[in-house]
């Protein structure tokens, strides 16, 4: 039988595209597509998956969350992350939410066919160095490599800057991620302490500067 497949992402062209790309391959086929976090809980309860691919941004609520709410929900779904941004920041994260593998969009020709049959079949996909780099990463101990402060972010904190960064306000931020916005509020002073700002305006400047640059 073929590998199923759930395909949640906010954008219907990307879904579109990828559903062409597995149904050229006859040991795989889709069984449902999502773009956001609800209807994608509901379709791995309705449909159950073989595996799930999941953008990091959805059309309300987080990737990395739904990674581990479905996680909490079934301890052996294998789920593959794929987004836009880059590896270094999003695949150790990927992986700790529960994700079996993380691919950038920018270089799924060829390979996203070869992550979803190596997620399938229980293995951990990873581009090409990016495993290594968290090896010598965790063989490291407490000795972590430098990097952007943006790496000292917890999810919640870089979902919230991504966001701040893609132009939504507090009270925006607060509808799409279903919290208050004092929560929003308290998440965006920790993520002015972090990363060493002093103004909402310097914040605004930073995240938009962050989504910009790509890193």
């Amino acid at each position: 039988m073929p590998t199923r497949i759930l395909i949640v992402d906010d954008h219907p062209a990307v879904r579109e595209g990828l559903a062409i790309r597995i149904s050229n391959h006859p040991d795989l086929e889709v069984c449902g597509e999502a773009s956001d976090v609800a209807d994608a809980l509901e379709l791995v309860k309705s449909v159950s998956p073989d595996l799930i691919v999941v953008d990091v941004q959805l059309k309300t609520g987080d990737g990395l969350d739904l990674v581990k709410r479905i996680k909490s929900r079934d301890a052996e779904a294998r789920i593959l992350v794929w987004s836009m941004y880059p590896d270094e920041l999003y695949a150790p994260r990927a992986l700790r939410a529960g994700a079996l593998g993380y691919i950038n969009k920018e270089n799924t020709t060829g390979r996203i066919i070869e992550a979803i049959r190596q997620v399938r079949d229980g293995k951990v996909y990873l581009a090409e160095g990016m495993a290594q780099k968290l090896l010598t990463r965790a063989v490291g101990g407490n000795e972590v490599t430098a990097g952007s402060p943006i790496d000292t972010l917890s999810d919640r904190e870089l979902e919230i800057f991504r966001l701040i960064g893609d132009g939504l306000s507090t009270a925006e931020i607060a509808k799409r991620l279903h919290l208050s916005p004092h929560t929003i509020d308290t998440h965006r002073q920790r993520i002015k302490q972090k990363l060493n700002l002093e103004t909402a305006a310097e914040l605004t400047r930073a995240a938009t500067r962050w989504m910009l640059d790509g890193e």
